[in-house]
């Protein structure tokens, strides 16, 4: 429990610090973008300023370096319009009619592309006066040009500004992109990891339990010669078999077991009935056997195993006293049995923690018991297990789902 929460304690952590990097990159490309945004102002400025001498020039004026001004304008989109919004002159616009790519005149357009700046405009300005508008958008900057009357320049932010004003968050997901897939092959390789710690554990105790299982048959072997009574004989026969059938389940985890057709109800069956002997008399066991009892597709030494590790785990969460529903049934594709204990009941934030290795709520134990069903059911039989429903101090509900054969 300590280690899940220092797990979890470590990716807040992790997320907390993520998102202030983010915060604060996005800040900083922000007031990056402000600055070219005021530079690209002050430039429009200096340029309105130049076209206003200009129109006002008379023979003693510079005329070169007004015209120098002018020109050195090759990237920010502008619009000279009336307070009418209607469009004199223009320059740096891309058009859609590409006939007119060398004129600077409005007058001297197609309609096609009359019409392009036009929307441009509007869309800039909308339905406010331009006096008005001037105050609220400081892509407007009134001049006097000709004969004294007041004109406006309209402009856009260029090309270069627009991409930086995105580039931040195209690195942003490019950055997201490669931190997930980093994170997913750490996970694969963590679990292929785990795969191989999980293989070998459970091969070296089916190796370790071999000997003294064998030694235990040929012990039962002389207790019946040796004239012992036989219904003492025959317990002890069949919980030594059923340490063979157990070393014969570990032996079986990390290689693809053998399925075959079978019936949900006759496992369910066979695993409580050996179960009901060797639980708490104040355990009331029950079973719901569906008449529907659709083939599935499994490893029955596999399933049954599940099913004990599901007895066991309610039995203890019941502390030896309470009731236990087992219920099978079908619908659709698939074919469900339900494990519902009178335990003490799991919270909703650990519905899907208790099937983490490591997680129990015992004094003893490993806690991977609810590990190993779900790695059985989900990876070997390609089924579902979860926890369907659960209130603290009132019991359980296991499901287990497998597609239908």
């Amino acid at each position: 429990m300590i280690h899940a929460f220092d797990r979890r304690t470590g990716k807040m952590l992790l997320i907390v610090a993520s998102a202030i990097a983010v915060i604060i990159f996005l800040l900083i490309s922000n007031n990056l973008i402000k600055e070219l945004e005021n530079q690209e102002r002050d430039r429009m400025s200096i340029w309105a300023q130049a076209t206003e001498r200009l129109a006002k020039a008379n023979v003693d004026s510079d005329f070169e370096f007004l015209l120098g001004i002018i020109s050195q304008n090759n990237s920010i989109p502008v619009l000279i319009c009336d307070k009418d919004f209607n469009i004199s002159e223009f320059r740096n616009f891309s058009l859609p009619d590409k006939n007119d790519k060398d004129k600077s005149l409005f007058s001297e357009l197609s309609q096609k592309n009359k019409d392009y700046l036009q929307k441009r405009l509007r869309k800039a300005g909308g339905e406010t006066p331009l006096p008005e508008l001037i105050k609220k958008n400081h892509h407007f900057i009134e001049v006097e040009l000709f004969g004294g009357e007041n004109q406006y320049i309209y402009y856009e932010d260029s090309r270069l500004l627009r991409s930086l004003s995105i580039y931040p968050y195209i690195q942003m997901a490019v950055m997201i992109i490669l931190a997930l897939i980093i994170y997913l092959a750490m996970v694969y390789t963590k679990r292929a990891e785990q795969n191989r710690v999980w293989v070998g554990l459970s091969k070296e105790t089916a190796h370790q339990l071999g000997t003294p299982i064998s030694s235990l048959m040929a012990w039962t072997e002389y207790l019946q010669a040796s004239g012992v009574d036989s219904e003492i004989t025959d317990e002890i026969d069949k919980d030594v078999k059923r340490l063979s059938v157990i070393a014969d389940r570990f032996s079986k985890i990390g290689s693809q077991p053998e399925m075959q057709l079978d019936y949900l109800n006759e496992v369910v069956a066979k695993s409580l009935d050996y179960m009901k002997s060797r639980v708490s008399g104040r355990v009331v066991i029950t079973m719901n056997l569906s008449h529907d009892d659709h083939g599935v597709q499994l490893s029955r030494p596999l399933i049954e195993w599940v099913m004990e590790n599901l007895t066991k785990n309610a039995v203890d969460a019941m502390q030896g006293e309470g009731t236990l529903d087992i219920t099978t049934g079908a619908e659709k594709n698939i074919v469900w049995v339900e494990v519902k204990d009178s335990g003490k009941g799991i919270a909703r934030k650990n519905f899907k923690t208790v099937f983490n290795p490591g997680y129990t709520t015992k004094k003893r134990g490993w806690g991977l018991g609810l590990t190993l069903v779900k790695r059985i059911v989900e990876e070997y039989h390609g089924g579902k297990i979860f926890v369907k429903e659960s209130e603290l101090g009132k019991g359980t509900t296991f499901r287990i789902e497998f597609p239908a054969a």
